[in-house]
């Protein structure tokens, strides 16, 4: 790992740039917390999974419903050690819980909220590092080899391995802040900022190249809101790929849209070419 390097003999430490991250990284705790919340936005509203002899069942409640009551949304046989002994209904609790494919929430949180928050904060930390350290950076993309008129910050990023470390402190913040917070106020918290992600999502989906522009979508809008929040929060790559079109139908019903209400918001959502018609076909079965 470069993070212990030592460079140029002189006793200087390149770990000083893992500092920095930290620093940057705490510097943007709120926002860090704000997007948190943001992602919970539309979890109480999913159909609640459970684990029942090895198979995942739904338990015929929602995790809303079962947050609201104070019942555990999370099982003994799924979960990470570090969440168990959480507050039932809890933030906390809720990461622990699994969806419809027994993935653990915490997994979906990570790739969707952590990993591109703590990609933006190394890259700022960069960006910091060449303006404020010019002699540090300059020595540290020479220990990494790399050209300094022509260097990619998310190439030193990524050779230095300062990501992993950053994941696990951002992790840290939100579960101290958000941990033990019931998952109902949580999601009233993210409301906000969440009607803002959905907005940019669509925006990008219609500036997305494709064969047709489609129709704008009347009285929609609130099956486009839901239908968004739904693939951000499923862990579907984007854009969504034929392969996963079973995936992403059952995604959509289980969000509580109708099959008319799902063929009006799939040109609108980030699908690669021929999701759209496996989805319609899927439905039509």
């Amino acid at each position: 790992m470069y993070g212990s390097l030592v460079v140029g003999g002189a006793g200087f430490e390149a770990d000083w740039f893992g500092l920095l991250g930290r620093e940057v990284l705490r510097e943007r705790r709120a926002a860090l917390i704000a997007e948190a919340c943001a992602w919970t936005v539309g979890l109480s509203d999913r159909p609640h999974h459970t684990r029942l002899r090895g198979r995942v069942v739904a338990t015929g409640s929602t995790i809303g419903d079962r947050a609201a009551t104070g019942q555990a949304l999370s099982g003994e046989e799924d979960g990470r050690i570090e969440l168990g002994d959480a507050s039932p209904g809890s933030f906390q609790d809720a990461l622990n819980a699994v969806d419809a494919d027994g993935t653990v929430l915490a997994d979906h949180f990570d790739r969707q909220v952590v990993e591109p928050f703590v990609h933006e904060t190394c890259l700022l930390a960069a960006d910091r590092a060449r303006r404020t350290r010019p002699r540090q950076w300059a020595e540290l993309l020479d220990e990494l080899g790399e050209d300094p008129d022509d260097v990619d910050p998310a190439d030193v990023v990524r050779a230095g391995e300062w990501e992993q470390p950053l994941r696990l402190e951002a992790e840290h913040l939100v579960l101290a802040a958000l941990g033990r917070t019931p998952l109902l106020a949580v999601e009233a918290e993210g409301l906000p900022l969440s009607l803002v992600r959905a907005a940019e999502a669509a925006a990008r989906a219609a500036a997305a190249p494709s064969p047709a522009d489609p129709e704008p979508v009347e009285g929609l809008s609130g099956a486009l809101f839901l239908a968004l929040a739904a693939v951000r929060e499923s862990g579907l790559p984007s854009p969504v790929p034929p392969a996963d079109a079973g995936r992403l139908a059952a995604t959509l019903l289980e969000q509580g849209l109708e099959p008319e209400e799902v063929a009006g918001v799939l040109p609108h959502l980030p699908l690669a070419p021929g999701t759209a018609g496996r989805v319609q076909e899927l439905l039509r079965q």
